[in-house]
């Protein structure tokens, strides 16, 4: 596929209260927290008809959040301790396997951040990647009784492994795979590493409008989401932006799937410096994003974007729960 988009800063979002914090880091009076991990997913599928190619699953935070609000993001959120001690009926790569590929020593911890990404594209998505046996997934999830799981997962109320174990369920690991990862910046109050992953909706199961902090939720096409973030049409945060970029080349699922194992997975994490009371904000590999933000008092000392950091936000744009379950 020859679309490209282009590398405008569009409608970039930073929180407004990034470039003090990063002065008070600078003079050291900030200590960097230990990041929490986290997981979110771009779903996949293939466009049915028009100038084809895949399409990808988005949702746009509600205008009443107090962080990002209006940003488009996927499906994501934090880690629930409670995955790293159950173990579950599992398909696909073990979590031996996995702790390899997302760079962890602990095959705990690995089932644990792909149970995030499976139990938060469930949450958000009403899509769930686990079926009966190694080869099936449950073929339609919008059932009450379905619907009372998921909304019980929301509330925190079970893990997602009891879930699975509860419903003889095997988690198609297998239908997941890796594609990014980014880590908040060591100047931010809430700090998230967080693992992006790909997966093809299931045959037979469709996305719906369940997510509480959305208000709406689309399927489109990378280079067309691109191109309205380009025109400031539409909001979104870098490693959304990079992550979309990522897809732009491919015009099928099969070639997604077939680049995986070729994708490294090395941390994409922000610096920033003081050069006098400028600040330069730099993501290393990803110069589109880099800003330099003048002495607060001077003009255009601000960042774009604004409102209070939310506690529970992603460095990707999912669930604003990761600051609980961790």
């Amino acid at each position: 596929m020859s679309e490209r988009a282009g590398n405008s800063s569009g409608a970039q979002w930073f929180p407004a209260d990034w470039p003090d914090r990063i002065r008070a880091h600078a003079r050291g009076d900030l200590v960097p927290v230990t990041p929490r991990r986290a997981a979110t997913v771009l779903l996949l599928r293939e466009a049915p008809e028009g100038p084809g190619g895949l399409l990808v699953h988005m949702l746009r935070r509600r205008a009443s959040m107090a962080f990002a609000a209006g940003a488009y993001a996927y499906p994501g959120g934090g880690v629930d301790p409670r995955d790293s001690e159950t173990a579950v009926g599992w398909a696909g790569p073990s979590p031996a396997a996995w702790a390899e590929r997302l760079g962890l020593d602990d095959e705990g911890a690995a089932r644990a951040v792909v149970c995030a990404a499976v139990r938060e594209t469930f949450e958000e998505c009403g899509v769930l990647l686990a079926g009966p046996d190694a080869e099936t997934v449950v073929a339609d999830v919008s059932g009450p009784g379905w619907e009372a799981e998921r909304a019980a997962l929301v509330a925190h109320e079970t893990s997602f492994a009891d879930f699975l174990n509860r419903h003889a369920l095997v988690l198609r690991s297998d239908l997941l795979g890796g594609w990014a990862r980014w880590i908040t910046p060591e100047f931010e109050a809430r700090r998230y590493d967080t693992w992006f992953f790909v997966a093809a909706l299931p045959e037979g199961q469709r996305t719906r409008e369940v997510s509480t902090e959305a208000d709406r939720t689309e399927w489109v096409r990378p280079v067309d989401a691109l191109h309205r973030y380009e025109e400031g049409a539409l909001q979104m945060m870098p490693p959304t932006v990079a992550t979309l970029r990522d897809l732009v080349p491919y015009g099928s699922l099969p070639g997604v799937m077939a680049d995986l194992e070729g994708r490294a997975l090395k941390p994409v994490l922000a610096e920033a410096r003081l050069d006098g009371e400028e600040v330069i904000l730099t993501w290393p590999g990803h110069e589109e994003f880099t800003r330099r933000v003048p002495d607060a008092g001077a003009p255009g000392g601000e960042l774009p974007g604004g409102g209070a950091a939310d506690a529970g936000e992603l460095p990707g744009g999912g669930a604003a729960d990761a600051g609980e379950r961790a």
